[in-house]
């Protein structure tokens, strides 16, 4: 069989399989391209069986494209919450509120508009050109270059920008005319469902008898991907600090860099290697950046819990210690006014406030403990 040849039984069985074994997702139900152009961002780096309870619940908070661009910002993190990436979130709404001012609140449909906005690279773009408007553009993400990788035996790193360009080129080949939405999606779900990272499914695969990595034996050794560098261990303190009303200290972070504006407990990073919970130096560190920070004094503290969240970059373990805030040794005769970037908050005041998924677990933990104490009274 020819190159010529290879590809065409490629899109034709792919296409096939795809419309008889497709999944009932909710973003499939429509070719509304705002909710395709949500389902994609929300699906970055994100489990399909997480992201549906999200996109239901997003969906019906902001339905069009003028309600997204109109809320405020803090409700769009707060449905994000849990998520993720939260510049995911940030960059969606800018880009919305950009289709409002200038396309009169419809996602454009040319690939130049469309790739300008906020947040939308190639394959977010490919993703709502071919599957809304069903333009033949390429949607090629990870599922996409593996899939490819292994039936056309492309030993090539795709992590270089020119591998991808390659598959970009080599994916548009393939489109089927007027089937550019149903060959993309066949794409994307057969990389996420047969042509899996492990132990990929190849007996079920719909175009394996022309595979040639299955034909070479190096299916499970493709793609070729340089490994990225690790993230960086950081070892950090924390801070859950109460009042006499059981309220917790929050604060907000700054408008712009990692998790920008949204709330979490005060945190510092650990001045050496933690081995074991060590409440004299958190105390002694937490009291430290406390008195920097905010300009209250910390008292006494008790270790709570460990706690761990990864980025890309940095892996933060945490050390979670209770306390209460005491004097500030900088004005010991005068209240504890707070900074305006930090707040009181109860156990409600978190329906309103977006958290990362590492302080909702710490603050969830407490609070599930104090409910058990007060059922045991």
């Amino acid at each position: 069989m020819n190159n010529s040849e290879q590809k065409q039984y490629f899109s034709t069985e792919l296409l096939a399989w795809y419309r008889r074994n497709k999944r009932d997702l909710p973003w499939r139900r429509s070719r509304n391209p705002y909710y395709i152009w949500i389902s994609e961002i929300m699906l970055q780096q994100t489990r399909v069986d997480t992201v549906i309870p999200y996109f239901h619940r997003f969906v019906d908070k902001f339905p069009t494209v003028d309600a997204l661009a109109d809320a405020p910002e803090e409700e769009v993190l707060k449905a994000w919450e849990g998520l993720g990436y939260y510049s995911r979130a940030r960059n969606l709404q800018s880009a919305v509120r950009e289709v409002k001012e200038r396309y009169g609140g419809v996602v454009p449909d040319t690939k130049d508009e469309v790739f300008s906005l906020k947040g939308v690279g190639p394959y977010t773009a490919g993703a709502i050109l071919s599957i809304a408007y069903n333009k033949p553009e390429p949607a090629v993400d990870g599922n996409v270059m593996r899939v490819l990788s292994r039936y056309f035996l492309i030993e090539e790193d795709i992590m270089k920008g020119s591998t991808r360009v390659t598959m970009e080129k080599l994916a548009q080949e393939l489109i089927p005319e007027g089937a550019a939405g149903d060959f993309n999606q066949g794409l994307m779900e057969l990389g996420a469902l047969v042509c899996t990272p492990k132990s990929p499914g190849c007996l079920t695969c719909p175009v394996l008898a022309h595979c040639a990595g299955r034909a070479a034996g190096v299916e499970d050794t493709l793609p070729v991907k340089k490994k990225a560098k690790p993230p960086r261990p950081e070892q950090r303190y924390v801070a859950l600090i109460t009042d006499a009303a059981g309220r917790v200290l929050v604060r907000q972070r700054p408008q712009e860099g990692l998790l920008a504006r949204l709330w979490e407990l005060p945190h510092t990073e650990a001045p050496g290697l933690l081995t074991l919970p060590d409440a004299a130096a958190a105390q002694e560190a937490l009291a430290g950046h406390l008195a920097e920070d905010a300009g209250v004094g910390l008292g006494q503290v008790a270790w709570l819990m460990q706690a761990e969240h990864v980025f890309s970059h940095i892996r933060w373990e945490l050390e979670v210690y209770t306390g209460g805030l005491v004097p500030s040794p900088l004005r010991p005769d005068e209240p504890q006014l707070l900074p305006s970037q930090y707040r009181w908050i109860s156990p409600d005041d978190m329906e309103q406030l977006a958290f990362p998924n590492v302080f909702l677990r710490i603050l969830n933990a407490y609070y599930g403990q104090q409910a058990i104490i007060a059922h045991k009274k």
